[in-house]
């Protein structure tokens, strides 16, 4: 049976705070991705129903997470092959990152060709409905579940010790719940950065899909000789194509006040 006493004492040493608090940022940055998604996701809502569905997303993406804490058992179970392909093994990891990874390039695709052919005024039509929430939140437990695994995992090799993770992703979700509105409201207001994390997302889908063809030659590798996909590198890409949109932002602001006093 699990010693929750002993959690709680590990949780309560300085240790254990060090890798809470280190362990949040984490958890913090791994969500982004799903942040960026939802707040576009959302954005096909009516206004008012916007932050509901938001809300909704993130403590889907909170009950997934915790229950997927409680099963690493099942989660190690998925890192075996299912079946084969010649000598590649096709394990339940792979077939979900792969899933997940084609769900995210289609989706983003059709956002990004909406997005560049449709009209404004058609955002918050009368068309967007409860069928539209319904569909809206399907589509967000489902990349809730894909964007999970890389949350999980990191958070068992960072600490182990199942009160810190869940705490962990108890202190993250609340965060971005409470400053989800500010980043989806930012992301929709301004079309650059829009574009910008939709491309993001499209980096996500092929990295997921990446991921899960290197877990299939993996599978036939042993252990020291396996591949690991470094994604610090999509993360950088996207810092700095947000740096340069700021700038661009903060261009444009400053020749329409001069434009504006040049009028006057």
């Amino acid at each position: 049976m699990h010693s929750w006493a002993n959690d709680l004492n590990a949780l309560l040493s300085i240790n254990g705070l060090i890798s809470l608090l280190t362990l949040s940022v984490l958890e913090i940055v791994l969500g982004i991705d799903n942040i960026i998604f939802i707040s576009i996701a959302v954005d096909k809502l009516q206004r008012e129903q916007q932050a509901n569905a938001r809300t909704i997303g993130l403590i889907l993406a909170l009950v997934v997470r915790t229950i997927l804490l409680f099963s690493i058992g099942w989660i190690a179970g998925l890192k075996d092959a299912f079946f084969h392909i010649g000598i590649y093994g096709v394990s339940g990891k792979a077939l979900i990152l792969f899933g997940g990874g084609v769900f995210l390039l289609i989706k983003t695709a059709q956002e990004i060709i909406e997005h560049i052919y449709s009209h404004n005024d058609d955002i918050g039509s009368s068309k967007q409905g409860k069928s539209s929430f319904q569909a809206i939140i399907m589509q967000i437990i489902i990349i809730d579940f894909v964007f999970s695994f890389d949350s999980i995992l990191a958070a068992v090799g960072l600490s182990g010790i199942i009160l810190i993770m869940v705490s962990a992703v108890v202190i993250s979700m609340v965060l971005m719940i409470l400053f989800s509105g500010i980043v989806a409201d930012f992301i929709n207001k301004n079309p650059g950065i829009k574009i910008i994390a939709l491309s993001f997302l499209l980096l996500i889908g092929g990295i997921l899909i990446a991921e899960s063809l290197i877990d299939c030659y993996n599978n036939t590798q042993e252990e020291i000789n396996h591949i690991e996909l470094n994604k610090n590198y999509a993360y950088f890409a996207l810092a700095f194509a947000m740096m340069v949109e700021f700038i661009n932002i903060k261009e444009r602001k400053i020749k329409r006040t001069r434009d504006f006093k040049q009028e006057d």
